[in-house]
């Protein structure tokens, strides 16, 4: 059974999840500089293999994420949809929940998968 408690908890977790997607975005643009910038200096191999590694696993980190973040929306819809069922349609845990629904969806990550 649904509660207004869980509908916060699985709001929450996907506000959290589009953090880390974000942030693992953030991390490749940044990893990508640094490897692009260790080939012009001429870099030594073995540190450039190390950095391109770090690149792969950051990259590797984004579909992970956007799994998570349309499971997570689709766990949020069915929660959200239970509880209007049985008419708790009002608050702000409610207000918060479609909010997030909205961002989500209109990530451009999320277009493209």
């Amino acid at each position: 059974m649904a509660t207004v408690r869980n509908l916060k908890i699985k709001t929450g977790t996907c506000k959290r999840i589009m953090k880390e997607l974000h942030s693992y975005e953030k991390e490749v643009e940044r990893e990508a500089a640094k490897t692009a910038e260790m080939k012009e200096k001429g870099a030594d191999p073995y540190d450039l293999r190390q950095q391109e590694n770090v690149l792969a696993e950051s990259r590797m980190m984004i579909p992970d994420c956007q799994k998570r973040l349309e499971s997570t929306l689709a766990d949020i819809k069915g929660t959200l949809a239970e509880l209007e069922e049985s008419n708790e349609k009002e608050g702000p845990e409610f207000d918060d929940a479609r909010t997030t629904i909205t961002e989500v969806e209109n990530l451009p990550q999320l277009k493209d998968a």
